[in-house]
């Protein structure tokens, strides 16, 4: 994810906000890792303008005040957000969850994984797809390519 931008991380659970932050650390990722612990933080973080837009979000489904699946609908139907990326990083594997996502157009959806070396290999997942794609023109017109930083690329 290497342009710089932020990753806005929406998860209530705080070890599995530390375990990203972690697994961003072991990877290398300089990308700042913005964090809210609901989608009503979430949204009011990508309403302020003084925050820069984060190149993904990773979002966890199961919060307080405002779920996941609450927080993709108003997203997904907002103009000015509905491009930014979106991963769900969550422990449901219920397939109605599954389902909702893609139907609110989320880029991918994954399973936590218990196991931290199995996890960092999903973030490292994460971090080389959005490496390596290529995203639509932003209100510019200019093409964004690719998402995160890591300081050294060992791939």
């Amino acid at each position: 994810m290497r342009n710089g931008k932020p990753v806005l991380l929406v998860e209530d659970d705080t070890i599995d906000a530390m375990t990203v932050r972690r697994a961003f650390k072991d990877l290398n990722l300089t990308n700042p890792l913005a964090h809210a612990l609901n989608g009503e933080e979430a949204l009011a973080y990508l309403e302020n303008p003084e925050n820069e837009r984060p190149c993904v979000i990773l979002l966890d489904l199961n919060m307080p005040k405002m779920n996941g699946i609450e927080f993709l609908k108003i997203v997904k139907a907002d103009p000015s957000l509905k491009r930014i990326p979106v991963v769900v990083l969550t422990t449901s594997n219920e397939e109605r969850d599954i389902v909702e996502s893609f139907r609110s157009s989320v880029a991918g959806y994954i399973v936590k994984p218990v196991d931290y070396t199995e996890f960092v290999e999903a973030m490292r997942t994460v971090d080389l797809y959005w490496t390596l794609s290529e995203l639509p023109d932003d209100e510019d017109g200019q093409i964004e390519t690719a998402c995160c930083a890591s300081v050294a690329s060992e791939r």
